[in-house]
């Protein structure tokens, strides 16, 4: 049964990605979207927008859906928390700091940001270093507390702290600043070029495969910290790897794509619903495949066919993932905690 439900997830995925693919203000026949992706097409202009736009926005869509997802599974079994998600740890928190400082800041500091204001790698880096600088005081404070609770109640104050600082920001910037701050809170998927996707791709791919080397402890810490130390698992240096990993996809994620909300919360719970299994060697391919699937869902409903305008892919994700998890977790109770 498992096997089926992985195939049809498969199988879903690649048409949704032809069908997020053909979608936009631009119609192009399917035939000349097959054909652009075997070997190239006439049309000087369908090409460029194809290969240059909308291939590059889907395969983003997947790494954020699947990235997200997962991050949001391993805060969940770390934490024993339903409500856990990969924000938790206040990474996006610290990435929307740095943003603010740059793009805010020169509401503050007279001007020195103004230089960078309009520099998309700008904006990359300072949510890097943001989400980088919260790990690291996560990440010091889990060496001398014993406690996984408390990591998450530290999280979520160094959260509310860098939430305070951006409201000051924001109190001293101009209305061009707050507006640029606000779409970039919006989020975006079709916003990266190729060199830039491989870059993200690369930081996504170590964040995934220390979350894979991680099954094991994941499947342990279901049991309980304390069955979990009796059974032979390094509990310091597991949460560690759970942290680091996390916070790989989901700093990366916010710093290419900004903060993109429901998935990582939403996914899990949605996931295990289907496959009615708490194993992570089930649940971490399964999340993969669902998360990708569902932001490409979101993506495609964010393009309004047939209109010019796109939607901010952060209302979608909220507008169409909350009242399906509200269903799913009133239709079916077990959390599988």
């Amino acid at each position: 049964m498992i096997n089926i439900h992985f195939c049809i997830l498969s199988i879903v995925l690649v048409i949704c990605f032809f069908v997020n693919i053909s979608l936009g203000s631009v119609s192009i026949p399917t035939k000349e979207i097959f054909k652009s992706l075997i070997g190239g097409i006439d049309n000087e202009s369908w090409e460029y927008i194809i290969q240059n736009y909308r291939l590059p926005k889907a395969f983003t869509a997947i790494l954020v859906g699947s990235g997200l997802g997962i991050s949001g599974l391993l805060m969940q079994t770390l934490f024993r928390n339903p409500l856990a998600g990969p924000f938790v740890l206040g990474i996006s928190s610290g990435a929307s700091l740095g943003v603010a400082l740059v793009i805010l800041g020169s509401g503050i500091f007279g001007g020195v940001f103004a230089s960078v204001l309009v520099s998309k790698w700008s904006v990359v880096v300072a949510a890097s270093l943001g989400s980088f600088l919260v790990l690291l005081a996560v990440m010091i404070v889990s060496s001398k507390v014993r406690d996984t609770m408390a990591i998450l109640i530290i999280g979520l104050m160094f959260g509310s702290i860098t939430s305070a600082v951006v409201s000051v920001l924001s109190y001293f910037s101009s209305a061009e600043e707050l507006q640029q701050y606000i779409f970039w809170g919006f989020g975006s998927l079709g916003n990266l070029s190729w060199h830039e996707l491989f870059i993200f791709f690369l930081i996504y791919l170590v964040g995934i495969l220390m979350a894979i080397a991680s099954i094991k402890g994941l499947n342990t810490l279901l049991l309980g910290e304390n069955y979990a130390k009796s059974l032979g698992l390094k509990l310091k240096q597991s949460r560690l790897i759970i942290i680091i990993a996390t916070s790989l996809l989901a700093g990366t994620i916010t710093a290419f794509a900004g903060p993109i909300a429901f998935i990582g919360l939403a996914i899990p719970h949605m996931t295990r619903q289907i496959f009615h299994t708490s194993n992570h060697k089930t649940l971490l391919p399964a999340v993969f495949l669902f998360g990708a699937i569902v932001m490409l869902i979101c993506d495609c409903i964010a393009q309004l066919p047939t209109s010019d305008y796109t939607l901010p892919i952060n209302a979608i994700t909220s507008l169409v993932g909350a009242p399906v998890v509200i269903w799913l977790l009133v239709r079916k109770r077990k959390m599988f905690f």
